[in-house]
Formats: C-alpha cells, sequence, structure tokens
C-alpha cells in the first residue's frame, strides 16, 4: 500500500498545505496564518453563523483558523513574526487546522518547512513536536508516524527540477534559490540538492516590512493610523489603488519604498552568495516574488531568472514530491539514486 505523504508550508503570511499528491497531480490549499484565541468552541455556533475555519484546542482554548478567519478578526491581529514562531500555540494551531482540512486520519510521512537561517536550531525540535497524536478541532484526531523538516527554499528547487525533468541532472549544478516572504527574505545556495550552509541565510527583509512602510506613509498622509495591510497587498498585487474614506488612494509615489526594501535585501543576500557566475540555476519563487522580481534581475543580468507559475505553492509542492520520494525509498532498496536526499553541506559553493 501506498504512504500517505502530506506537506504543509506554515508562513508568516500564509498556511500552504497538500489536500492529494500524486505522480500526476499535487492539489494544495492555503489559508491566511491568522489564529484568534477563544475561550470556548465556536465550531457549536449555529449553522447560519459559521465559517469556514476549524476551532483548535491547545492548552484550554480554541484557536480558530481557515479560510474564512478573516471573518473572525477583531482589533488585535496578532502575526507571531519573531524567531521562536515554531514553538507558539499559534503555529500549532495553524499546522493542525491545515491537518485537518487535509481530510486524512493518518499521515506516515508528514513534510514542514523552517526559515533558512532558523534550520539546523529548530529542526529536530520541530520533526519531534510534529511527531504523534494530534487534536485537529470537531472532535478529530490526526496521526503522524513521522515528520520530515526542510529548509523552505528547497522545497522549491525540488519542484523546479520535478517541472523541468532535472532532477538528475541538476546533482552536478550550482543553484540559487531565492524565497521572498511575508516576514523573510531567504535565499538558498545548493550543490546539487545540497544545501551549502554558510552561504544559505535569510533576513526579516520580507513583505511585512513593505506593507508596513507604506502603511506608515499613508497613515501620515491622512492623518491617522493606517493598518489594512490586506488592502495595501492586493493593491500592489493587482494595480487597483486601495479605497480610503471612499476614494480611490494613489500609491504610485509610494512605490519607490517598496523598491529600496527588496534591493535592500537582494543587496544583503549579494554579501553572503560572493561568486554569482557559478550558478546555473537562479530560482525565483515565494508570495513576493512579483515585486521582488525587479531588484533580482537588477543583481543578476547576465543570467536567466527562472520563475514559477503559482510561487505561493512552489514550497509545498516540492515538500511533497521530497516526501514522497522519501517514503518510496524506505521501502523500495532498489529505488533509483537521484531522490532529492535535502541534506546539508557545509562547505564553500
Amino acid at each position: 500500500m501506498e504512504p500517505i505523504v502530506r506537506a504543509v508550508d506554515v508562513g508568516f503570511g500564509n498556511t500552504k498545505y497538500v489536500t492529494s499528491g500524486s505522480n500526476d497531480e499535487i492539489r494544495c490549499a492555503t489559508f491566511p496564518s491568522i489564529a484568534y484565541p477563544s475561550a470556548r468552541d465556536l465550531s457549536a455556533t449555529p449553522a447560519a453563523e459559521r465559517r469556514r475555519t476549524v476551532a483548535v484546542p491547545i492548552d484550554g482554548l480554541f484557536y480558530e483558523v481557515g479560510p474564512e478567519v478573516n471573518l473572525a478578526a477583531d482589533t488585535f491581529r496578532s502575526t507571531q513574526m519573531h524567531d521562536r514562531y515554531t514553538e507558539t500555540p499559534e503555529y500549532a494551531a495553524l499546522l493542525r487546522g491545515a491537518l485537518n482540512l487535509m481530510k486524512v486520519g493518518s499521515i506516515d510521512l508528514l513534510v514542514v518547512g523552517l526559515p533558512v537561517a532558523a534550520f539546523a536550531a529548530k529542526k529536530a525540535a520541530l520533526e519531534k513536536a510534529m511527531t504523534g497524536k494530534h487534536e485537529v478541532g470537531n472532535g478529530r484526531t490526526v496521526t503522524v508516524r513521522k515528520a520530515l523538516a526542510v529548509a523552505q527554499p528547497q522545497g522549491a528547487l525540488v519542484y523546479y527540477a520535478s517541472l523541468h525533468q532535472k532532477l538528475q541532472a541538476i546533482e552536478n549544478e550550482q543553484s540559487l534559490v531565492i524565497d521572498p516572504g511575508a516576514r523573510t527574505f531567504d535565499w538558498l545556495v545548493t550543490r546539487g540538492m545540497r544545501l551549502v550552509q554558510k552561504k544559505s541565510h535569510s533576513i526579516n527583509r520580507g513583505m511585512f516590512d513593505v506593507l508596513q512602510a507604506i502603511a506608515t506613509e499613508i497613515s501620515d498622509d491622512i492623518g491617522t493610523p493606517y493598518r489594512d495591510f490586506d488592502a495595501i497587498d492586493a493593491a500592489l498585487r493587482t494595480g487597483k489603488n486601495p479605497v480610503i474614506y471612499q476614494k480611490p488612494y494613489d500609491m504610485s509615489r509610494l512605490m519607490p519604498i517598496a523598491r529600496t526594501i527588496a534591493q535592500q535585501a537582494v543587496s544583503s543576500m549579494m554579501q553572503w552568495i560572493e561568486a554569482s557566475y557559478n550558478f546555473q540555476n537562479i530560482i525565483l519563487v515565494g508570495g513576493g516574488a512579483f515585486l521582488f522580481k525587479k531588484a533580482v534581475k537588477d543583481a543578476f543580468p547576465r543570467h536567466k531568472i527562472h520563475e514559477i507559475k503559482d510561487p505561493i505553492y512552489a514550497n509545498v509542492k516540492g515538500f511533497q514530491i521530497a516526501g514522497m520520494n522519501y517514503a518510496r525509498s524506505g521501502i523500495d532498496k532498489d529505488a533509483p539514486a537521484n531522490r532529492p536526499e535535502l541534506k546539508a553541506d557545509g562547505g564553500a559553493a
């Protein structure tokens, strides 16, 4: 019987998860990385008031998470954007909410991700925390038999290699994966599928910094605190100005601020990677890829920058592929040698 493998990427902005995975198709879904605590199980409210959320029980509280969590919004929005994020009840609620929405009772292998800078320090503890029986809300439990934590951009590399049928060829190539997310700007230097730790890192210079800087400028302009980050994010992605006081607010003059933050992030990365001419593959993924694209292209004018359709799902799809290969290699001793290993290499690129 084929082992059940699933993947979850709990980001600072969105939680992405695999609903079904096979060699032919990987289906994914997402919801905001927001968890609202309550002293009671809100899933017991009358049907007319229910929303597409799950109330996950943790330490005597119920954390509401899911696709319609914004309908549970109050005046305070906790983002939990700090280095101990994976140790918080909010992280556990988001992960377990994803497990609930997968509609499975047990998982043989669960693959999860970590920011590059936190990978070495947090890997073992996260794998231990993810293994075992989890209460996922609605009176249900999901048992995870084994967990595997990987650096988030490694998932994108696996997905890129699989998409272009390069799993074997890429073993002899050097790659750079760039992943601008909500809180962190991650980059990964690899030799084949092996992480070069001394040249890979992440900094806190992601989309949230852009949204916060623009919100501050808007606040100064309108004379009152403005914190509708979702509206700013939507405006940046669609080009349609947000509506403030019933009028479209022209954000064009604020775009240089967004571009400057992207340039700062890329400049910091360039100090780590040094010899850029060695890279056969430069891959740009992540929810902030659209905004950081120009800064990346300016930094690598002689390279082709590879982009992936639906870059927000690149990591979690790669987690799924790597997990399926990992699980099969444990059963099939004659499995091909070109399975993605997702190991670390401390040497120089």
